[in-house]
């Protein structure tokens, strides 16, 4: 089947929660702003969309915002712009309200507070490598739980059939998936939207609904390692883990 026309050239950070769980570290510091081996997580986020050809990218901006300003105009690889939330949108609204900045093709949305590394080749090129425009709105990328540092749910998140097909678990059911923070949307998910989301904030997750549905909501196993850092113990874990890898890799 014909995929999309090449790589997506624009991506949507989402930048603007609050890290509640990651105090008293994000008292005066937004969670994006943290450092993992002393880079920031938005940073690592950045390089990895660079590496992939991204040449446009917008963050999404709400507490301590301006700090992220001030971090990022340190860079110039990217053209890097803002959409500021008052109030906070969730990550439905958030996209939602950027769209006009993301342009009519598909373009990739990547929490700022995870960090991944790749397996067989770039997780972001092996994604947008498996994207078909004519049967896709949303393609997320799923990280098996047994390969996932920092992440303290249980149960996991989304079934993903042999075809590639992805469907929300069930209450009584595990599944051995977490969605891992990253994937390509198409604006015509949009079209879903919730009209009477109070303030216009709602979850991508309605729009994951919607689009599994009518079969359009797809996945791929990523083949790499992946970190969240939600809490400052799971911080610590996975800086432990950075350190390892690298060290590892040094030792080669």
């Amino acid at each position: 089947m014909p995929q999309s026309q090449g790589l997506p050239k624009k991506a949507m950070v989402l930048a603007a929660g609050f890290g509640r769980r990651l105090r008293p570290i994000t008292d005066n510091l937004p969670k994006p702003l943290v450092r993992l081996c002393g880079r920031t997580m938005i940073d690592r986020a950045l390089d990895r969309l660079v590496e992939a050809g991204v040449e446009q990218a917008v963050v999404n901006l709400h507490y301590l915002g301006d700090q992220i300003v001030e971090q990022l105009s340190k860079r110039d690889d990217l053209a890097i712009s803002y959409s500021r939330e008052d109030p906070i949108l969730e990550t439905g609204g958030g996209v939602n309200l950027a769209l006009s900045r993301l342009g009519p093709e598909p373009f990739f949305v990547i929490n700022a507070d995870i960090c991944w590394t790749d397996g067989c080749g770039s997780a972001l090129k092996r994604l947008a490598s498996a994207w078909r425009d004519e049967t896709m709105d949303a393609l997320l990328l799923l990280q098996p739980m047994v390969s996932a540092i920092g992440y303290d749910g249980w149960a996991g998140d989304f079934m993903l059939d042999p075809l590639g097909r992805v469907r929300r678990r069930g209450e009584r059911e595990i599944s051995p998936f977490l969605f891992a923070g990253i994937q390509i949307l198409h604006p015509r998910l949009f079209a879903g939207a919730p009209v009477d989301a109070p303030g216009g904030a709602y979850s991508l997750n309605l729009l994951y609904d919607h689009a599994a549905e009518s079969e359009r909501l797809w996945g791929q196993r990523h083949d790499g390692l992946w970190f969240h850092a939600g809490t400052p113990e799971a911080l610590e874990d996975v800086e432990d883990a950075l350190h390892h890898l690298a060290a590892s890799a040094g030792t080669r």
